[in-house]
């Protein structure tokens, strides 16, 4: 089975494009998703990835009003829409909350309800909601070579980003006043940010799903903390249990025929599950063979 799953993974080209999307979004996911994980935006990945269902319902309905050849365009690329309007909805957050200074988490509430009712309103009067699944789970292993190479972009935006302004960004998620003390311009970096993020979110609703996407992004993180002793050794470790999460996931897809996208989540929470039971057990070792001794 596995020999099978992995001559498949090269000779049919659907592996081969979940593969390549999988293994770069196992990368960028949890790179981004640190510097969520620090910001304590750990819900913003569903609220962007609600607003970007906005732009790929907006596509469905204009693909049945508007008259030929870019009905059939909007009809087989919605996703160009839904990463305009994460975009947009990454922008809204970032406005909501400065404007709700002393309570920022308000921002996502508002954000997240916008996208849901206009995604909701715009799905029923194109009629077709029966799309509507496959971007609320995500299928990898239906992923087309454009939405590969969407992804193939986004990632070197995000490498770029990361290697000329990740010191900022990083300063900035970790302690604003410190940053600004530093001369960094926190309003710019924090834009920054935002925009690499809904480009994130929106790429990955194809693979992942909205439901999914902040799954992929936080809980390799959750994982790497509790081993991680530094932000970069954090974030590395991250990468490699993302990365094992796609392979097995993808296995698992294929040989018991899951849902792609949960399959992976579900591998991503195992690993959480046994990095936390591992732990426990090293420690409970550690504390026998060193037990403290008493006060005189």
């Amino acid at each position: 089975m596995f020999l099978s799953f992995f001559s498949d993974l090269i000779e049919q080209e659907f592996m081969l494009r979940a593969l390549i999307s999988g293994l770069i979004l196992g990368v960028i996911a949890p790179l981004i998703g640190s510097i969520v994980v620090i910001r304590r935006l750990s819900f913003i990945a569903d609220t962007l990835g609600h607003f970007s269902l906005v732009g790929i319902s907006v596509s469905l309905f204009l693909s049945v009003t508007v008259p030929g050849t870019l009905s059939v365009i909007l009809s087989e690329n919605p996703l160009y829409f839904g990463i305009t309007l994460s975009v947009l909805g990454g922008l809204l957050i970032e406005f909501f909350r400065r404007y709700y200074k002393n309570y920022k988490e308000i921002s996502m509430v508002i954000v997240m309800s916008m996208g849901t009712a206009l995604s909701a309103i715009f799905l029923s009067v194109s009629g077709k909601t029966g799309t509507l699944y496959n971007y609320m789970f995500g299928s990898i292993l239906t992923i087309s070579w454009d939405s590969v190479i969407m992804i193939g972009i986004a990632a070197i935006l995000v490498f770029f980003l990361f290697a000329f302004f990740g010191r900022q960004i990083i300063s900035v998620s970790f302690d604003e006043n410190n940053a600004k003390f530093l001369g960094v311009n926190r309003g710019l970096f924090q834009i920054i940010f935002i925009i690499m993020l809904s480009l994130v979110v929106s790429v990955m609703l194809e693979s992942a799903g909205v439901l999914l996407i902040s799954s992929m992004m936080i809980i390799p993180i959750a994982a790497s903390m509790k081993i991680g002793w530094s932000y970069r050794s954090t974030t590395a470790i991250a990468i490699v249990f993302s990365e094992l999460s796609v392979i097995i996931g993808l296995w698992a897809s294929y040989s018991i025929h899951l849902p792609s996208g949960a399959a992976i989540v579900s591998v991503n929470v195992i690993i959480l599950v046994l990095v936390a039971l591992i732990r426990r057990v090293v420690l409970k070792r550690n504390i026998a063979k060193h037990p403290t001794e008493p006060m005189e």
